[in-house]
């Protein structure tokens, strides 16, 4: 199946996608704002391989054979050649609309245009295009070298071919899939880490339990690999608590508002690994 993928950001999410697609053979362009962060991008996307590499998971000979077919601009322009084309920019809705507003009129008409969003509906995001029905959620999880899943999202108007088409790609590129046939808020497996942290957020604020603790008893008692609060800090508390806001705004449920404690770290500039401290320090 192997094509031309457009992936337009170039942060962990975006490089990791176009890693792992060029490593299945695609064609890749990635986008993003400036040099800077495309080179930063590629610069991520060599680390990954080289570590690979070193470890036997590749061969040595892998790693530029991918990056060449790896090619990067900040011209949204090219993604017109593109077969599907993976968004994964930041969580907030009104960029995403700015980016698939343009898409709609840079891409060709049969191209599939997926969205990396974690929380928001996807009905959402394909309102602003002339082709909701070409309009999907790809919610690859991070890092997306080393995770095998890949939620497929369905907005109201996603067609069967739309679904069938990113499913195959995802499957091609090495991912597990599991398909949300209705695009509420957070989605399923962003509501359900949005309602754990929440709960153990609001366990430790008031004095419960420490953070260690609580990520001992969920890798313990439930055969959790990270426990929730360990999860915060390498996907990011200010991840996390977006997604958290968002599924709130959605649903006006008491369980998804973002307790203090994260409210303050994220503030404080606590974010996690990416800062040095967040639950943990790094």
């Amino acid at each position: 199946m192997a094509g031309r993928l457009a992936v337009v950001g170039a942060g962990l999410m975006g490089s990791g996608i176009a890693q792992v697609a060029a490593q299945a053979g695609w064609q890749v362009t990635l986008r993003d704002l400036d040099d800077a962060a495309t080179k930063r991008g590629v610069d991520g996307i060599r680390k990954s391989l080289e570590k690979f590499a070193e470890k036997g998971r590749i061969e040595a000979s892998e790693v530029e054979a991918t990056l060449d077919r790896i090619s990067v601009t900040t011209d949204l322009e090219a993604a017109a050649d593109a077969d599907i084309v993976v968004e994964a920019v930041f969580e907030r809705l009104e960029i995403k609309h700015d980016v698939f507003r343009a898409l709609d009129k840079i891409c060709k008409s049969d191209a599939v245009l997926a969205t990396n969003t974690s929380a928001i509906p996807v009905t959402q995001i394909a309102a602003v295009t002339e082709r909701p029905e070409a309009v999907v959620g790809t919610h690859f999880f991070s890092p997306v070298p080393m995770m095998k899943l890949c939620e497929l999202v369905r907005g109201y108007k996603t067609s069967d071919a739309t679904l069938a088409t990113v499913r195959a790609f995802a499957e091609e590129i090495g991912k597990t899939v599991v398909v949300v046939n209705r695009d509420i808020a957070g989605f399923v497996t962003t509501r359900l880490i949005a309602a754990l942290v929440v709960e153990a957020v609001k366990l430790v604020e008031s004095g419960v339990i420490s953070a260690e603790d609580l990520d001992t008893a969920c890798k313990l008692g439930f055969g959790h690999a990270m426990g929730p609060l360990a999860t915060t800090d390498l996907t990011g508390a200010d991840v996390l608590l977006h997604a958290a806001k968002n599924i709130y705004a959605d649903t006006a449920d008491e369980k998804f508002f973002p307790p203090e404690l994260l409210q303050r770290m994220v503030t404080a500039g606590d974010l996690g690994r990416k800062t040095g401290k967040g639950f943990y320090t790094y």
